[in-house]
């Protein structure tokens, strides 16, 4: 079986083509995961925060030395982009209220106070149907504790370690406020941008040869599911028959 030049093109139009539905069409999601270390060793930070779009890390934050460490093609797209400048003293604000909160709702039952590391994640989503929602999770060395529904603002016990905090923060209309605000405000509009980058990069990363092919990929994009994926078969099919 030999490989022509017009099959290597045809799959390279196919993979930008399933690239391009699934920014368009499929849901999405952005993530920050906080790690709070109140007294961390020589040399570690006091808060870090990973970030994932879509399960997948794309950067780096120690809130505290403001490092930036990019970790995808979308890393290093966004960490010198004003977006990522405004998102930084939004997160190492919200690291600063994790971080003053964490005396008044570590579990009673803890002794080693000091080795004590919080967690939290603020997750927004958007479905293909164009439906979004939010949320924040929150626990103490990998276990989950308590959620916070930002929409009801509901803070849900999970895990008996987080009695106290629910306790406190159903009290603290400051906290679950900034919670809300950062999740359904900030969170929403930084994963449409980062969207918007993600399709510059499948832009940008596409090989010359499919250039004529890039306006058909828009197009297609657009229409409805049950059509692209009729489309998406047909052209896998035609693919074969030209590798065969």
């Amino acid at each position: 079986m030999v490989r022509t030049s017009g099959s290597k093109t045809s799959f390279r139009f196919l993979r930008l083509l399933l690239s391009v539905y699934m920014v368009y069409s499929a849901p999405h999601s952005l993530s920050y995961n906080f790690t709070i270390s109140p007294n961390p060793r020589p040399g570690q930070p006091w808060c870090v925060v990973q970030c994932q779009v879509d399960k997948e890390y794309f950067l780096s934050y120690d809130c505290g030395a403001a490092k930036i460490q990019s970790m995808s093609l979308l890393g290093e797209k966004v960490k010198g982009t004003k977006d990522w400048e405004g998102q930084m003293e939004t997160l190492r604000d919200a690291g600063n209220v994790l971080k003053e909160q964490l005396p008044d709702i570590v579990p009673e039952e803890h002794t080693l106070r000091d080795l004590l590391t919080l967690q939290g994640m603020m997750t927004c989503h958007k479905k293909a149907n164009g439906d979004r929602g939010a949320s924040w999770y929150f626990g103490f060395h990998g276990q989950m504790s308590l959620t916070f529904d930002p929409e009801n603002e509901t803070l849900t016990l999970v895990h008996p370690e987080g009695r106290r905090m629910k306790e406190k923060w159903e009290h603290n209309r400051d906290v679950t406020k900034f919670f809300r605000k950062t999740s359904m405000g900030d969170c929403r509009a930084w994963l449409d941008r980062f969207l918007e980058h993600w399709k510059e990069i499948l832009k940008t990363t596409a090989s010359p040869t499919t250039a004529t092919h890039t306006t058909r990929s828009r197009a297609i994009a657009v229409m409805p599911t049950a059509c692209l994926l009729f489309v998406v078969f047909t052209y896998g099919v035609f693919t074969y028959g030209i590798l065969c």
